[in-house]
């Protein structure tokens, strides 16, 4: 099969995170917008070229005041750096349905290589005769990385909020016509 074009269906899809808070717990959240252009052959995606573009002030962690001091200077400076953006640069099997997608991470102004687990979820027919194919993916950066290093320190020793974020991201996309 050759590469072909891929359209993310986004109310199939997902992009959420987590990361420490208090050193005790996890605070979780989704992006509710995003993008993606998929140029791939869901048998073989070695050769697949993909971008993917989230909105950063569409950030949901259900509760708006943490929701607005994100969105601030203090972490995502939405006015500034309004999407958070990811381009491969290498893709590598590693088993049947398993690969590891290396790319470009621009974050907050920072462009960083990261690596993220991918799996090729299947590929299937909707009731409609469209073609659809299902892929996930997960990994971690640290934020401190990206310049986002607002934090408190705790009474009891520690930090208000951990340095990693996992990132979860599921997504069904469709064949272009």
């Amino acid at each position: 099969m050759t590469k072909e074009k891929w359209v993310v269906d986004a109310s199939h899809s997902s992009v959420e995170f987590s990361v420490k808070h208090m050193m005790i717990a996890k605070v979780k959240g989704t992006f509710h917008n995003f993008e993606a252009s998929i140029d791939a052959d869901p048998a073989d995606l070695t050769s697949a070229d993909i971008e993917f573009s989230v909105d950063a002030s569409s950030i949901d962690t259900r509760n708006g005041d943490r929701d607005a001091h994100l969105k601030s200077a203090d972490f995502f400076d939405v006015e500034q750096y309004p999407n958070i953006n990811f381009k491969s640069t290498n893709i590598v099997k590693k088993d049947d349905d398993e690969y590891e997608i290396t790319g470009d991470v621009t974050l907050h102004g920072v462009t960083r290589s990261e690596t993220f687990t991918a799996t090729f979820e299947g590929q299937g027919k909707d009731p409609w005769g469209n073609d659809k194919v299902g892929f996930s993916a997960e990994g971690k950066v640290n934020r401190s990385d990206y310049g986002l290093t607002y934090n408190a320190a705790l009474e009891t020793g520690g930090v208000l909020i951990g340095d990693q974020i996992k990132i979860s991201i599921t997504i069904e996309a469709g064949k272009q016509a």
